[in-house]
């Protein structure tokens, strides 16, 4: 009998929280008002192919309501941004988003136009795009994708009159990356919190 409970409490506790996700996706999806699209295809994303982990940050829920990155210049979230592009993106685009087998993410030329907004780098991030760049959404968290938005902005080195994601006082104090940039652990923001 004991073992009996020990295996329905375990199943009870699984099932409990893949359906906390489920309902967590089905909210989410139901207070956007933004339609993620493929940037290739132009067919609507399903958000539901998403990871179960990193679905309900406060940063995911900003996300899907407004559109714009909430960690873009959050010092608290670029160290991990810089972490998560290093593994999952530099491969392919560069240590500093200068560009190898895929485009260059650091200046003002987009091979996707619509990656200068963070709904439209997010679709590519997620949905893939042309060549080597695949989805992404089973290897990235959406809360890891909004992290490695708000580093690929952070590694942006031209002018601010071509990049519409930074808000006005972003843009008065904009400083172009410089190589070695070092962030603080305990560095104040949104992203403290979820420090592993």
């Amino acid at each position: 009998m004991f073992n009996g409970y020990k295996i329905y409490k375990t199943a009870s506790l699984i099932l409990g929280g893949a359906l906390t996700s489920v309902l967590a996706l089905a909210a989410i999806a139901q207070t956007s008002s933004i339609t993620f699209r493929n940037t290739i295809t132009g067919e609507v994303l399903d958000l539901n192919d998403a990871l179960p982990e990193g679905r309900n940050t406060e940063g995911v829920q900003k996300f899907m309501q407004t559109g714009v990155n909430p960690y873009n210049e959050d010092k608290s979230c670029l160290k991990q941004g810089e972490q998560i592009f290093l593994s999952a993106c530099s491969g392919c685009h560069g240590h500093l988003g200068e560009g190898k087998i895929g485009p260059g993410l650091n200046d003002d030329y987009w091979t996707y136009p619509e990656n200068t907004t963070d709904v439209g780098i997010f679709s590519t991030i997620f949905g893939g795009a042309k060549a080597s760049m695949g989805p992404q959404y089973q290897n990235l968290q959406l809360d890891e994708i909004l992290k490695v938005m708000a580093w690929v902005r952070h590694l942006y080195k031209d002018g601010v009159d071509q990049a519409p994601w930074f808000t006005e006082e972003q843009k008065k104090n904009y400083k172009p990356y410089k190589q070695g940039e070092v962030f603080a652990d305990d560095a104040p923001g949104a992203c403290k919190t979820q420090a592993k």
